[in-house]
């Protein structure tokens, strides 16, 4: 199909006959020189004198020729464009941080894979988290691991693979042994205030308690839900160990509860794969569908058109002046 971005530009095909017909034509008037052996001098010269004119004669042709060129150079104007079938693309409307607990508790080697062996358990969770991001195709998903600190690991993207890649190199104790939920927490909020995405979904596992943030995580927690951040929780771990074994399931509940979100306790990797697969239940993906028609631009195959039929109208009106001079 065949569009024109600029179709006003039709309207200037007119113009010549207006011009012809509304203008007038430039009349001039020069001097002559009147001889009365006019004759005598043309019979000398050999030449047979013939009636003419200042206006030069213009064949149909010529004419022809003209109203196309012009016919050209107004289509051209008018900007024609090749328009293909339609392309539908879908864009994802949400956003994902997987917030990692990697202290030094995740080192323990008590989680029990699908076949009963017993590994460590950022081991299950890098299996399952791993999965669960090769599955989040449109979405865009970011990864914040913590431990003393929290950082991270990788921005929002939509390059899956290089997020599941990220994930596998994380290693327990890179960010210090202690767990400081609190400013994981605050720093996926700082990530979200640079989306312009509505959904924003922040899915935070922890094996331990709060031992150091610089903001508790339920004040931080409270701050997300006002950002429009809804956080479910993932414990990992025993809730009746002691010290900093224990899984504190009490503040991860709360923290789900101030945003709308749920909290789940996972203690294999059967469990832990259920939980995602019931995130992803609560929170479907919501899909934008882009549609766009690819356009092609033809202006410049009509001005190179015209462009050959002026030179080949002007070689042959040289020409057959050049032929009417010699006869």
């Amino acid at each position: 199909m065949i569009d024109f971005a600029f179709p006003w530009a039709l309207l200037l095909l007119p113009l010549p006959l207006l011009v012809h017909f509304l203008v007038r034509p430039q009349r001039q008037e020069v001097k002559a020189l009147r001889s009365p052996f006019f004759l005598k001098l043309a019979e000398s010269a050999g030449v047979q004198p013939r009636a003419g004119s200042v206006v030069l004669s213009r064949g149909r042709l010529q004419m022809l020729l003209a109203a196309l060129i012009w016919g050209l150079v107004v289509l051209a104007l008018a900007r024609p464009e090749r328009v293909g079938e339609p392309i539908e693309i879908e864009k994802s409307a949400r956003d994902v941080v997987l917030a990692i607990d990697i202290s030094g508790s995740m080192d323990e080697h008590d989680m029990s894979s699908a076949d009963g062996e017993r590994l460590q358990r950022l081991e299950v969770v890098k299996r399952v988290v791993g999965k669960f991001i090769e599955e989040r195709e449109g979405d865009r998903i970011a990864l914040v691991v913590f431990g003393s600190r929290a950082f991270i690991q990788s921005p929002f993207t939509e390059d899956l693979a290089t997020v599941r890649a990220l994930m596998d190199e994380v290693q327990v104790g890179m960010a210090g042994p202690h767990t400081v939920i609190g400013d994981a927490i605050g720093l996926s909020i700082r990530m979200f205030q640079a989306s312009e995405i509505d959904q924003r979904l922040l899915i935070v596992l922890s094996d331990g308690a709060d031992t150091g943030s610089r903001m508790t995580p339920i004040n931080a927690a409270a701050i997300a839900g006002n950002n429009g951040v809804e956080i479910h929780t993932i414990a990992v771990g025993d809730p009746q160990a002691n010290g900093d074994l224990r899984v504190d399931t009490k503040t991860l509940s709360e923290i789900a509860n101030r945003t709308g979100g749920s909290s789940f306790l996972a203690s294999d990797e059967t469990g832990l794969t259920e939980v995602y697969d019931r995130i992803e239940e609560l929170t479907p993906r919501t899909v934008e569908t882009l549609s766009f028609r690819p356009r092609e631009p033809l202006g410049h195959i009509l001005l190179a058109l015209a462009a050959c039929l002026g030179f080949l109208g002007l070689a042959g009106t040289l020409l057959w002046a050049n032929r009417r001079q010699a006869a």
